[in-house]
C-alpha cells in the first residue's frame, strides 16, 4: 500500500514562498520519479515539476527559476521550495509518483491549498 501526504500549503503574499513536503510509505520511493501537479479553480490539473531517481528535473515553463523540486531519500519525502510566488500560482498542489518507465502518475496525494493573495 502506497500513501502519499502533502503539507506546507497556505496563504501568502504575492513576492513571498512557500515550501511543500510530500512523504512517501511503502517501498517506492527509491525506485520512482516523484512529481508535483496542481489544479486551479475551473483549470485542468497540470504538471508543475518532476524529479527521477537519478536526480534529473524537469520544471513547466511558467515556475521554471522560481520553483525547485528536490527529494531525500533518507526521509521518503520530496520538496517544493516555491519563490516569487504569484496570484496565478494559487492551486490545490498534489504530489504524485510515477513507476518506471511511464510518465503516467500511478499514486496521488490528497493536495494542498497554496493561495497566493494580497
Amino acid at each position: 500500500q502506497v500513501h502519499l501526504a502533502e503539507s506546507g500549503g497556505g496563504l501568502v503574499q504575492p513576492g513571498e514562498s512557500l515550501s511543500l513536503s510530500c512523504a512517501a510509505s511503502g517501498s517506492i520511493f527509491s525506485v520512482y520519479a516523484m512529481g508535483w501537479y496542481r489544479q486551479a479553480p475551473g483549470k485542468e490539473r497540470e504538471l508543475v515539476a518532476t524529479i527521477d531517481r537519478d536526480g534529473r528535473i524537469n520544471y513547466a515553463d511558467s515556475v521554471k527559476g522560481r520553483f525547485t523540486i528536490s527529494r531525500a531519500y533518507a526521509k521518503n519525502t520530496v520538496y517544493l521550495q516555491m519563490n516569487s510566488l504569484k496570484p496565478d500560482d494559487t492551486a490545490v498542489y498534489y504530489c504524485a509518483s510515477f513507476p518506471p518507465g511511464t510518465n503516467r502518475p500511478l499514486h496521488w496525494g490528497q493536495g494542498t491549498q497554496v493561495t497566493v493573495s494580497s
